[in-house]
């Protein structure tokens, strides 16, 4: 069994560690260059999860309402058949992921999710002018549409069926 004194020692001693390491570690930062302070992602940039949410849900609504994507009999019956809802969550998670946030896309692959669509050059063109006007009415700095809209380039090949396909 244990008295005080071993205790108050065994106290004694953990503040005596505690002291010694705080005055290593106040030591090395004196010698070390401060690190420099990391560039925002994309996805901060862009002003994280609610921001990114409120401008996919204004290009779900264009896109839903669009005369270029209303034309195309498979795009509609898409839009009428899947719930906004869950097309608007499952877009913000992948546009949060891809812009460098912590949200995590669990839904089907783009290919998976738009290749029985035959998305052709015009409709894949009409898209980008909705993202274009959408980034614009929340006023998107430039900087940061040029970013979202390459990461939106990179995945045509997943969604466009080439000509004559």
């Amino acid at each position: 069994m244990r008295t005080k004194a071993d205790y108050r020692t065994l106290c004694l001693i953990a503040l005596l560690c505690v002291f010694v390491l705080s005055l290593a570690c106040g030591c090395s930062h004196q010698t070390q260059k401060p690190a420099p302070a990391a560039t925002p992602t994309l996805y901060e940039r862009l002003g994280g999860a609610p921001s990114i949410a409120m401008v996919v849900d204004d290009i779900i609504e264009r896109a839903y309402v669009d005369p270029v994507f209303v034309a195309n009999p498979k795009i509609h019956a898409a839009h009428m058949r899947f719930p906004k809802p869950i097309y608007k969550f499952n877009a913000t998670c992948l546009a949060c992921q891809a812009f460098g946030g912590p949200k995590i896309y669990m839904g089907r692959t783009l290919k998976d999710a738009h290749w029985h669509l035959n998305i052709n050059e015009t409709e894949w063109q009409e898209l980008i002018k909705i993202f274009r006007d959408s980034m614009t009415s929340f006023k998107v700095p430039a900087k940061e549409q040029g970013e979202v809209l390459a990461i939106i380039e990179s995945t045509k090949g997943d969604i466009v069926h080439p000509a004559g396909e």
